[in-house]
């Protein structure tokens, strides 16, 4: 049998007809199939408020389940054509009578009846012309950006909804684009969700949950090797050593000192100073002769 319309959407029988909106709206984006796929038991609630608001929504439909508990002819929300009062056992009038939500929701129980199409049991179609308003679809994420060192250590945020604060705790190692679900903090009571946008950092780029950060040598630098302090994204600082013969663009790893278990990569970048006088020019030049290299050999378009 069918629940009682105003016990599925948690409504007492006085309600409003905002009360009653604001309930249906509530109630079916909680169980909308797009925010619960393959949740049969999600579905099934999904319809229940559906038909509830059918009927509660509509004035005259309203007043007849009040009155009868179940709507008459002419007014079904599903079932026989026009919502007929199906007559259980005998002929037109005789036997127990059986509205067509309950008699509905016998066919459900008992698999369909085969050859009753069109009576909206399982399988059969809904009463011709009958309307419902459609579902609220899933509410839309709202974009707030945060600080690069917030989405890689967490913290807390504070949001303005509808004029009221609320704290937000931001967990470590959230992703630009992320979406995060707040239960019951929306204006009306509903979830509300946030789209978190990660801001840009001044020197620290991120690949995942590994951290970037460019390093300039100088050329003696990076051709004898030397050492050098570099930031990290929890706030410490690091000696690196930097080996002989390094060339722009190579890696170093810091394990473990990215985001949440990522690493950490100094990205060298050589920076050559232009030769401004004779005897420098000499130097580079003695360099060149005692260190021959062709870095272009071996490669596809040399």
């Amino acid at each position: 049998m069918p629940r009682d319309y105003y016990e599925v959407l948690g409504v007492p029988k006085t309600a409003s007809e905002d009360e009653i909106k604001k309930s249906y709206r509530k109630l079916a984006r909680q169980y909308h199939p797009d925010r619960n796929p393959g949740d049969k038991q999600a579905e099934t609630r999904f319809k229940e408020v559906q038909d509830a608001y059918d009927i509660l929504s509509d004035k005259k439909k309203r007043e007849q389940y009040d009155r009868f508990g179940f709507v008459g002819p002419g007014e079904g929300p599903g079932g026989f054509p026009g919502g007929t009062t199906f007559h259980w056992g005998g002929g037109p009038g005789g036997g127990a009578q059986v509205d067509p939500a309950q008699f509905e929701e016998i066919l459900r129980q008992f698999g369909g009846l085969g050859g009753f199409g069109g009576f909206g049991a399982a399988g059969g179609r809904r009463t011709r012309g009958a309307r419902r308003p459609a579902a609220p679809a899933p509410q839309e994420a709202h974009e707030v950006t945060i600080p690069f060192d917030t989405a890689a250590r967490g913290g807390s945020l504070s949001l303005d909804v509808g004029g009221r604060q609320i704290d937000v705790r931001i967990p470590p190692g959230v992703s630009d684009g992320q979406t995060m679900r707040l239960a019951g903090q929306g204006p009306d009571g509903e979830d509300l969700f946030i789209k978190l946008r990660v801001g840009p950092h001044p020197y620290f780029k991120r690949e995942g949950n590994d951290v970037i950060l460019e390093v300039p040598l100088t050329v003696s630098e990076a051709a004898l090797g030397t050492t050098v302090e570099v930031p990290t994204p929890d706030g410490t600082r690091l000696g690196v050593k930097v080996p002989p013969g390094t060339s722009s663009g190579a890696r170093l790893r810091l394990r473990g000192r990215g985001i949440k278990g990522g690493d950490q990569y100094i990205e060298i970048k050589v920076v050559v100073p232009p030769a401004k006088d004779e005897r420098s020019r000499q130097l580079m030049e003695e360099f060149a002769r005692l260190h021959p290299l062709n870095p272009r050999a071996g490669l596809p378009w040399s």
